[in-house]
């Protein structure tokens, strides 16, 4: 157990005092509810240092191995000024140039382009939020809810992206499918098959991921302007509001 944070070198005082007068290790240990390393630790420093070396020592290293060199820092920060590549382009180029020097891990390089003030801020590109209200869904086929589950794996350990498909009204789930990739492509290709199975319904309502939306225009994608060439309105929750399509996600969950 840890020492009572009150007169901590106190006690370290009072455990010396106490070993001097013929107590046991054991006894000390109950007496101060400390462990019998830590006991021996302190009677080691009290012995090397006196009562000074009952005091805290710092925890900063003396030596870090890992610590960069200044020519080390010099490179990289010159390497970004003359090329402008990205951390891990940079450290490629770095490696090519000087195969025996051991360069520092992406993160570390990080760091020290952001110390020299040379790190690149990316602008989030974000999709265009759907303004429009939804349809209401009053009969089936109506309104179609769409989404990727998000990727599991089966019990034989296979990595699965299902594509689901369900109806708005009846709740019917119309595709459930593992796709090799989450592409339009692969995305169209289920869709089509449903067509073909139960006709198409007036919307889809989907999220705001790929391939159902974009940063386009209107958030339109190749798969929502390919429904609404097909007459389909390409309807698309709120971001951050999966309870819009509430329907679907507790289909999920039961999938789940």
């Amino acid at each position: 157990m840890p020492w009572k944070e009150s007169n901590t070198m106190d006690l370290r005082v009072q455990l010396i005092q106490d070993y001097a007068e013929g107590h046991s290790i054991s006894a000390l240990a109950e007496i101060h509810q400390v462990s019998r390393k830590t006991i021996y630790k302190w009677l080691e420093r009290h012995e090397e240092s006196g009562t000074a070396g009952l005091a805290d020592h710092s925890r900063t290293p003396l030596h870090s191995p890992a610590k960069l060199s200044g020519e080390i820092i010099a490179h990289i920060v010159a390497a970004r000024h003359r090329w402008n590549w990205g951390l891990r382009k940079l450290r490629v180029k770095l490696t090519q140039e000087q195969p025996l020097v051991m360069w520092p891990a992406v993160s570390t390089m990080a760091e020290v382009l952001k110390r020299a003030g040379l790190t690149h801020r990316r602008k989030r590109v974000r999709t265009p939020p759907y303004a429009q209200p939804f349809a209401s869904i009053d009969a089936a086929n109506q309104t179609w809810c769409a989404d990727f589950k998000g990727w599991f794996r089966t019990a034989d350990g296979e990595r699965i992206d299902p594509l689901t498909i369900s109806d708005a009204y009846s709740r019917y789930l119309l595709r459930c499918q593992a796709v090799e990739k989450t592409d339009t492509q692969r995305a169209r290709a289920i869709f089509e098959a449903a067509f073909h199975e139960y006709g198409m319904p007036q919307a889809i309502r989907t999220d705001n991921g790929v391939p159902f939306a974009s940063s386009a225009v209107a958030g339109l994608s190749r798969l929502s302007v390919w429904w609404m060439k097909l007459g389909i309105v390409p309807e698309r929750i709120q971001a951050g509001h999966p309870e819009q399509n509430g329907r679907h996600e507790r289909m999920h969950r039961t999938l789940k």
